[in-house]
């Protein structure tokens, strides 16, 4: 078990802040949810009701389609682009990686995906993302609208609707942001022991982690 815990420290650190996080994100929504209920005179939800409800899954997934869009987009531009003296790129003066082929594949297709997997995975988990996005910020556009008396949407209406796209553009920003401040921030400052930092004595020109 010790040997297990070390070594998946990591993803299991993550996990369990993943976990904490929802937790809370369950607990705050649920009560801001039916106080807005309340306000409308409706009856409040239960638990069960607000885990399966468009207001709840709705930001859920609008948070992982924008993390997932992150993480494409960041392992996409890495493998082209360069940043000197950031520990987030590759060196542009030295750009090829050494046994990134794989010849003992069966064929050409199978070296390019496999060559690309990790990009493709994350792009699709952002496509997946923004679809359950979609249905439930329609779902819960719908039941918004059942509260104002006002006509539902449809699916490919509200696909254009203003409020949908407000919902993604504000996550996709923020994403975007962090990343290049992370990579920008890694050219100057350093931290011990981190795989995503130089070394503390490396110098600022120095490229690659």
């Amino acid at each position: 078990m010790k040997k297990l815990l070390r070594d998946n420290g990591l993803t299991i650190a993550l996990m369990v802040c993943f976990l904490v996080s929802l937790a809370g994100m369950i607990a705050a929504g649920l009560q801001s949810h039916n106080a807005e209920l309340a306000e409308h005179s409706a009856g409040g939800m239960s638990l069960a009701a607000y885990l399966l409800s468009g207001q709840f899954l709705s930001a859920l997934f609008e948070n992982w389609e924008s993390e997932f869009l992150q993480m494409a987009a960041y392992v996409v531009f890495t493998a082209i682009l360069f940043q000197r003296g950031s520990a987030e790129s590759r060196d542009p003066d030295d750009p090829q990686r050494p046994g990134d082929d794989v010849p003992s594949w069966p064929s050409r297709t199978a070296r390019w995906l496999y060559g690309r997997s990790l990009g493709l995975a994350l792009a699709a988990l952002f496509v997946l993302s923004f679809l359950a996005h979609w249905h439930a910020s329609l779902a819960a556009a719908n039941e918004e609208a059942r509260l104002h008396g006002t006509p539902p949407h449809s699916a490919w209406s509200y696909l254009a609707d203003a409020e949908f796209w407000f919902e993604s553009f504000q996550n996709w920003q923020s994403e975007f942001l962090s990343t290049a401040v992370l990579v920008v921030l890694s050219i100057w400052l350093r931290h011990r022991g981190s795989p995503e930092s130089k070394p503390v004595a490396a110098s600022d020109s120095d490229t690659g982690a």
